[in-house]
């Protein structure tokens, strides 16, 4: 009989379906109920830098002195954190599966110093999203991604948990980043994060919020560069995130070379039955190909060949230049 178990960022898994940073995961009762249906793991909603400093200067006084404005700045923190801490703590005491913690920033700052708090409530692991757009015209080319670098390594110093990188996809080279990322002591990358969306309302003349959930076509990113990282930097663990919206998404995924995946939007858009659903599909395909576990086919089909071509990259060029010679 075959095991859905899996193994990642050094955390034990009972399957690889992993429910990503969202209002699904705001509150431990919320949480149980995910465990209860089948996840292999749960990464709460993200604690956000920006929305802490946003709040902070809601809050603020212009005319206050300087000490009183960073006292009210180290409060809030102070205030957010010990919310999220106690998240994490109540989380862990309703939830028989691994519960990863998750932050969302965008420059390395001593506020990353919760990450020991965090650490110390209890979670699994910590997730890091750094998440943001480059605009500025006097941009140092290289900058954003030393930014991940700089970032990791200040968690690094601070914890002992397996820390988890989820990445965007408006990186030139992913390949070079998360071999430094390795390098520095990321247990796992998380590809892809998801920007929001924009749109227009062409009759108010305003902008507008796009789709918010993500669809079936976005999980292509995700097999594509996957399948080339895996293959280029295999000491690490790889989760898909964006598009998984059926069970045979699970299954690309692990074949291109990912542990697990995470899922969010077609939890949104269905129900939590989703995720037995897709484990006992899992389970079928696998009894089907004769495959005991998901190290028997994690990564199959990305494989460099003897002169170091990645299969996946090969295969995804030749299938371009058929169609357009």
């Amino acid at each position: 009989m075959a095991t859905l178990e899996t193994t990642f960022a050094g955390l034990k898994l009972k399957n690889p379906i992993i429910v990503s940073s969202s209002g699904l995961t705001d509150s431990a009762a919320k949480n149980q109920k995910l465990a209860a249906a089948g996840a292999g793991a749960i990464v709460l909603k993200s604690l956000f830098e920006e929305q802490i400093m946003m709040e902070a200067d809601w809050m603020g006084d212009p005319n206050m002195y300087p000490e009183g404005s960073d006292y009210l700045v180290g409060y809030i923190r102070q205030h957010k954190l010990g919310e999220y801490l106690n998240l994490i703590k109540e989380s862990k005491q309703l939830c028989d599966i691994p519960v990863i913690a998750s932050i969302n920033c965008y420059q390395d700052a001593d506020w990353i110093d919760f990450a020991k708090q965090i650490e110390e409530a209890g979670a699994d692991a910590l997730e890091v999203n750094i998440l943001a757009l480059q605009t500025d015209v006097q941009y140092t080319y290289g900058s954003f991604e030393q930014r991940h670098i700089d970032i990791l390594s200040h968690i690094k110093k601070t914890v002992k948990i397996p820390v988890i990188m989820k990445l965007g996809d408006n990186l030139t080279n992913p390949i070079a980043l998360i071999d430094q990322l390795y390098a520095n002591g990321a247990a796992a990358v998380v590809l892809f994060n998801r920007f929001y969306q924009p749109d227009i309302h062409i009759e108010k003349l305003t902008q507008i919020s796009g789709s918010i959930f993500s669809n079936e076509a976005d999980l292509a990113k995700a097999l594509r560069w996957i399948g080339i990282a895996s293959a280029s930097v295999g000491k690490l663990d790889y989760a898909a995130s964006g598009g998984i919206h059926s069970p045979e998404g699970v299954v690309k995924a692990i074949l291109a070379g990912a542990s697990a995946v995470e899922i969010c939007s077609v939890l949104y858009q269905n129900s939590y039955s989703v995720i037995s659903e897709y484990t006992r599909f899992l389970d079928s395909w696998m009894e089907r190909q004769g495959m005991k576990n998901i190290n028997q086919f994690k990564g199959i089909l990305n494989v460099n060949d003897p002169k170091g071509v990645n299969t996946f990259e090969r295969t995804q060029f030749l299938k371009y230049f058929s169609s357009h010679s």
